[in-house]
């Protein structure tokens, strides 16, 4: 990259930045603006504090080790290890949150109202409430009143705030439209409050605990640990604590209730049969007493003590393959005679380890079911999608148990054939023998399952008396620091800091985005690349003079003196032609032509030259205007306007020759002469194109030093093309903040054409800020003004 290159980009990366720096000002009053809005957001926002705690799921692998001898129940380890996502989901369940919200009664909100901001109370409320109406409608209903604590025995009830207060005594029914209710005073912090007027806001329980079931925030302490933080930002610090701990308690309770839940189904299960095989039993002993009375058999006989020895082991199974027959079969009934959704009884005493555990799973779904019904429907889709499935499971194990009742089945009648062939040996025993053996099987059979029943229902009690809550309760609710986390005031002040310089800087880009005006000289230089810019004007306030004198430091007077020499510089160019012919002309009107070709005669006559200041807008005639509106002006020669003949009688008379136009003028101490307009014609582009017209600047040229033709916008009418071949030099007028940079095109295309040679431009009505060299070098060598603040 060449210097030159480099010099250039620095110089746009400065002027870029000096877009922004110039208007330094809007930025410091957006900041102050933006820093004062956060000063007082902060200062009324009510602050919020984090109250946290952290607990640990314990996963369910069974018994506890207390209970070591009573392995084979796998009572409570039916669900396998819990998944820490699922138990948040758990935790953080709506029906949860509502039971927080009953139990801490948040839906009844009471603040005290003050002058800018009110304070809520939480713990240290004056007066407590009491609702007479049932819970179910204080839970659903939403209702709000105001209290005014006038005196010791009465206050002040309404239910507009600025509405007149009812005077009613303390514990005295309210009617409202939720039920009565009854006010009573809370002695500890009652004067404190007396006299203030204090709101009472009632909410639907649902609403306030979606409220802060959006709030908590619940995670495990790392991706995988069963360390589970829970927090909650409350504008009271207690009641977020108070929350977390209740919340954490519901959770344990409601663990706790579905494995109790699962432990009476099963005991009730187990009572059942024992009542009916208790009637067995007694019926078997009666025969067997009964026989022996009858038969007076009191032994076993020697003869059948071989048989009886061999076939020992063989009766042991099946005994056994019995018990577990009867068991399944009462099963498969049970399951059977269930027509809805309750929970199954577990580890019955089956063998079968899948029946156990599609028990298992069908009591976890029932649970899960009966969790979501607290604050769902049937119709729900979750709900059909757990029926779904336990219907498919209970078909499972109604399958299952058949399967197995005919396996038993099968192989009790393969041991009976057995047991049938060794008892061939003991029937050769005395028939007395025989019959007692089998009433003694039968009550041996059925006291075994007697006993097996009684065993498993003190397992059952026991198990579920030593049941452990889910999690384990590491750090219960507390406040985590002592300020509040919520507002950040850094955080807000930085952001207010950031959103002050944001926004002018966004509107001053949006602005030069959609710019396309001309605002100073450098701003026109990069536009019309080749053409030169010879000057730029100052915008002037109403205070100012608009016409420049002969020793004015004004920054006007030094901006013309700029010009002045600048176009000096291009009519000495060419020695050889008088060039001074200097037409002034603009795209469209209002952007100061004749303003620039008035001070431009000002400026040329202040060094005694001899200037000539020509009218030639015959349509739009402004120069006469401009002089008489201006003070300290005599005119040398005719009086008046209607006695003045201008450049459109000189045109249309051919009698009138240069002279009887030439208005000499006396401007504050320069003397100037003025041909203006004239009347206005209705034919003004064929006046122009008079050879009169060219004879005319042609005389005057060689008379006058400089002289300064003020034309009609080029873009507006064809006047000024028609004289465009007299004049030497042609000063194209923009202005800023007006000028669009798109119609610099059609003086630029023209003077490709060859019908504007010698073409300038001139940039007026410049601000201050903008003047020099993209403002950095401004004209401020003048007359030096203190400030104000400076003595």
């Amino acid at each position: 990259m060449s210097s030159q290159e480099f010099s250039s980009e620095t110089l746009d990366l400065k002027e870029l930045i000096g877009t922004y720096t110039k208007k330094w000002k809007w930025f410091l009053l957006s900041a102050i603006i933006c820093l004062t809005l956060a000063f007082l957001k902060i200062r009324y926002a009510t602050p919020e504090y984090e109250a946290k705690a952290k607990i640990q799921v314990i996963e369910e692998k069974g018994a506890s080790s207390e209970l070591s001898a009573f392995s084979d129940l796998s009572m409570l380890g039916v669900g396998g290890k819990n998944k820490i996502e699922d138990e948040i989901e758990i935790l953080n369940s709506r029906s949860n949150f509502i039971d927080v919200v009953k139990e801490l009664k948040l839906n009844v909100n009471v603040t005290h109202l003050g002058n800018v901001k009110s304070t809520e109370l939480y713990n240290n409320r004056p007066f407590n409430i009491n609702f007479i109406e049932s819970d179910s409608v204080i839970y659903s209903s939403g209702f709000e009143f105001f209290i005014e604590l006038s005196s010791n025995t009465t206050f002040g009830y309404t239910i507009e705030e600025d509405s007149p207060v009812k005077t009613y005594s303390f514990g005295k029914n309210i009617s409202t439209e939720i039920g009565d209710i009854v006010i009573t005073p809370n002695l500890p912090y009652f004067e404190k409050h007396k006299g203030n007027k204090i709101r009472v806001n009632v909410s639907p329980v649902f609403a306030v605990a979606e409220g802060y079931q959006a709030k908590i925030i619940i995670e495990p302490a790392t991706e995988l640990s069963n360390i589970i933080n829970i927090s909650l930002s409350d504008p009271i610090s207690s009641r977020g604590v108070d929350i977390l701990n209740s919340l954490i308690n519901n959770y344990n309770k409601n663990a706790l209730a579905d494995k109790q839940l699962i432990a009476d189904k099963t005991a009730k299960f187990i009572n059942d049969r024992i009542t009916k095989i208790s009637t067995n039993l007694t019926s078997v002993d009666q025969s067997a007493q009964d026989f022996k009375t009858s038969k007076g058999v009191t032994d076993i006989a020697n003869e059948a003590s071989i048989a009886l020895n061999v076939g020992a082991a063989n009766r042991q199974e099946l005994e056994n393959a019995r018990t577990q027959l009867n068991i399944a079969s009462s099963m498969k009934d049970y399951v059977s005679g269930e027509s809805g959704y309750e929970v199954l009884p577990s580890n019955v005493g089956l063998s079968d380890p899948t029946i156990a555990n599609t028990t298992a799973k069908y009591n976890e779904l029932i649970l899960e079911r009966n969790r979501l019904l607290k604050s769902s429907n049937e119709q729900n889709p979750i709900i059909v999608n757990l029926d779904q499935q336990l219907n498919g499971l209970k078909e499972s194990m109604k399958s299952s148990l058949s399967g197995m009742e005919r396996n038993l089945g099968l192989q009790v009648n393969s041991l009976s054939g057995q047991m049938s062939r060794i008892n061939s040996k003991i029937y050769s025993a005395p028939k007395n023998e025989r019959q007692l053996r089998d009433i003694t099987r039968q009550q041996q059979t059925t006291e075994s399952l007697y006993l097996y029943l009684l065993q498993k229902r003190e397992e059952s009690q026991i198990t579920a008396a030593s049941s452990s809550p889910k999690s384990k309760v590491i750090d219960y609710g507390y406040q985590a620091g002592t300020l509040p986390v919520s507002p950040k005031i850094p955080l807000i002040y930085f952001a207010g800091l950031v959103l002050g310089i944001l926004i002018p800087f966004s509107i001053i880009y949006v602005q030069e985005l959609l710019d396309n005006k001309i605002h100073s000289k450098t701003g026109l230089e990069k536009l019309v690349k080749g053409v030169p810019v010879l000057a730029e004007l100052p915008k002037l306030s109403k205070k100012d003079e608009f016409l420049v004198k002969k020793e004015d430091r004004s920054v006007l007077s030094e901006s013309l003196r700029i010009l002045r020499t600048n176009l000096d510089y291009l009519i000495n160019s060419k020695k050889s032609e008088k060039n001074n012919v200097i037409f002034v002309t603009s795209s469209v009107p209002g952007e100061g032509k004749t303003f620039l070709s008035s001070n431009l005669t000002m400026i040329l006559a202040s060094t005694n030259k001899k200037v000539l200041l020509i009218g030639a807008d015959i349509r739009n005639p402004k120069l006469y205007t401009f002089f008489s509106n201006t003070k300290d002006v005599d005119k040398l020669g005719k009086p008046s306007r209607n006695k003045d003949a201008g450049l459109t009688e000189f045109l249309y008379d051919d009698s009138l020759s240069s002279k009887d136009i030439i208005n000499p003028m006396l401007v504050h101490t320069s003397t100037i002469d003025v041909i203006y307009s004239g009347k206005i014609p209705p034919n003004p582009a064929e006046l122009l194109m008079k050879d009169k017209m060219k004879n005319l600047l042609e005389e005057v040229s060689l008379k006058y030093d400089y002289v300064i033709v003020d034309t009609a916008p080029l873009m507006v009418v064809t006047d000024t093309l028609l004289l465009t071949d007299y004049a030497d030099h042609i000063l194209y007028v923009t202005r800023a903040g007006v000028t669009e940079t798109k119609v610099l095109e059609f003086p630029l295309k023209l003077k490709e054409e060859g019908k504007l040679d010698g073409l300038s431009f001139i940039v007026n009505d410049v601000k201050e800020a903008n003047l020099g060299y993209g403002g950095k070098y401004g004209y401020g060598y003048g007359k030096s003004v203190k400030k104000w603040w400076k003595f």
